[in-house]
């Protein structure tokens, strides 16, 4: 008895840390952008800079999750956690005191990699400390978390700028990770992965294909999509991933086999993850502009009128993951894209330059469902679609996917948005919204399909042949 509280007492500390240590992360993503015009006012610098101080974040952390998970794997999954949490609390500080424009990028780089060391380990440290019968709600809780700070990123940067100052924005995270630090050295249990050595050349592959990837898509809006830079990226970057593919096949002990894309669980649920933060991200990018600089709202007003689909993750997430242990993660995850490309389609059609709040609400509530059924299962798939010593990897992986879907979602939608509108008026701004939220429907019902391919039924984990590369996905029903 005392055993099991005990074990019950680890999963819970276990899932209270990753979740607060995801939500930081993940909250860093977007919570600048409403900040930018107070920062400028501060320290200076020019449009560039400024995309600069969002851009530097989001290329460190996109490039450098697979390596930070392969390390958590080869020497220790807790040590490593707590050395990015500390490097991120450390980073979040310097950029709270930055005395200029170019040492808060500097600072936001550093924050980007501390993240990208501590995210991709969240999930396996949880999946260690759960048992597998109550894996979906833990992971429903984690996802609940974590969607909300993505979508809630510009209330919390736009509220702690016009009450506070825009340095609160990192101080913020100074507090909860001291808190952080001691409890997971205390509290969580260590792992490793497969002990296989580090995948150098691999690493080098991947990290130099991401760069050049998320480097071209986070620049294309700004610079121009014809660029010299931001072609070189994509070119390069396309290159060097297509090496990284060739080289995984071949390796002895590759950093990402490419087995696991064999799996049509695995491949499923990394190719919906991509296609629905493509959709997601540059529709929250659109919409809190929307809100803000044509309906008229305060950061504050804009991010509370938003809760209906920010908040919605926080209430329906965790039934969303019991949900999932009872009848396996596909027709949740499945039902939820289409939710979520429903309500932005339907958002599109009611937005207008003087569009009332209770004409938005049906799709911020639609939205809010489908993306909180998302959230949950998807963590799971993941996590289940591999062997349990190839679960860092594969956590690694699917934020990298999703990190890179949503520098392509803010490219994709602000091209579109450029090319059928703009700033100018109320009016231009929604020619230009309307078209790129279809866009956003559409690619989130494509993930959808994509969710669909999942296999509906597996073996439970512990029958699988030892031989087999990857279990096939589903959750069995109890």
């Amino acid at each position: 008895m005392s055993q099991q509280t005990a074990r019950r007492g680890g999963a819970a500390w276990a899932l209270v840390i990753t979740s607060v240590a995801g939500f930081m992360a993940a909250l860093d993503n977007l919570v600048v952008t409403t900040a930018l015009p107070s920062i400028r006012e501060d320290l200076g610098g020019g449009l560039h800079d400024l995309e600069w101080t969002v851009s530097a974040y989001t290329l460190t952390f996109a490039v450098l999750l697979m390596f930070g998970a392969a390390l958590g794997d080869r020497f220790g999954r807790r040590r490593l956690f707590i050395a990015g949490l500390a490097v991120f609390t450390g980073a979040s500080a310097a950029a709270a005191l930055a005395p200029g424009i170019d040492s808060l990028i500097a600072a936001r780089a550093i924050q980007g990699a501390g993240a990208a060391v501590m995210m991709p380990l969240t999930l396996t440290l949880l999946t260690a400390a759960v048992p597998a019968a109550k894996r979906g709600m833990a992971y429903g809780i984690w996802g609940a978390v974590n969607g909300l700070a993505v979508a809630s990123g510009p209330l919390v940067g736009g509220t702690l700028t016009e009450h506070i100052s825009w340095q609160w924005i990192f101080w913020l995270n100074v507090p909860l990770g001291l808190a952080l630090l001691p409890l997971a050295r205390l509290r969580l249990a260590e792992s490793h992965g497969t002990g296989a050595p580090l995948d150098i050349p691999g690493t080098l592959l991947a990290s130099g294909g991401l760069f050049g990837i998320v480097y071209g898509l986070v620049r294309g809006p700004v610079d121009g999509w014809t660029g010299s830079m931001v072609l070189t990226g994509l070119f390069a970057g396309s290159a060097l991933l297509a090496g990284f593919v060739l080289y995984s096949t071949r390796a002895a002990n590759p950093m990402l086999p490419m087995r696991l894309f064999r799996s049509r669980a695995f491949a499923g649920i990394n190719a919906a993850s991509l296609l629905m933060f493509l959709g997601m991200f540059g529709s929250i990018f659109l919409l809190s502009q929307y809100m803000q600089g044509v309906l008229g709202y305060s950061p504050t007003e804009a991010g509370l009128r938003m809760l209906p689909w920010t908040g919605m993750p926080m209430l329906v997430a965790p039934i969303a993951g019991i949900l999932a242990d009872r009848i396996g993660g596909r027709p949740v995850v499945a039902a939820g894209l289409f939710l979520q490309a429903l309500g932005l389609g339907y958002m599109s059609v009611v937005a207008t330059a003087d569009a009332s709040y209770a004409a938005q609400l049906p799709a911020l509530i639609v939205s809010g469902i489908g993306m909180a059924l998302f959230f949950a299962p998807a963590s799971h798939l993941v996590m289940s679609s591999v062997r349990p010593s190839e679960q860092g990897i594969a956590s690694g992986a699917n934020n990298a996917l999703r990190e890179v879907g949503g520098a392509l979602g803010i490219a994709v939608m602000a091209s579109i948005f450029a090319a059928q509108g703009g700033y100018e008026t109320g009016q231009t701004f929604v020619d230009g919204m309307r078209p790129a939220l279809v866009t956003g429907s559409a690619v989130v019902a494509l993930a959808g399909v994509a969710a669909l391919l999942i296999p509906t039924r597996r073996r439970a984990e512990r029958q699988a042949a030892p031989a087999e590369p990857a279990p096939v996905l589903e959750t069995a029903s109890h």
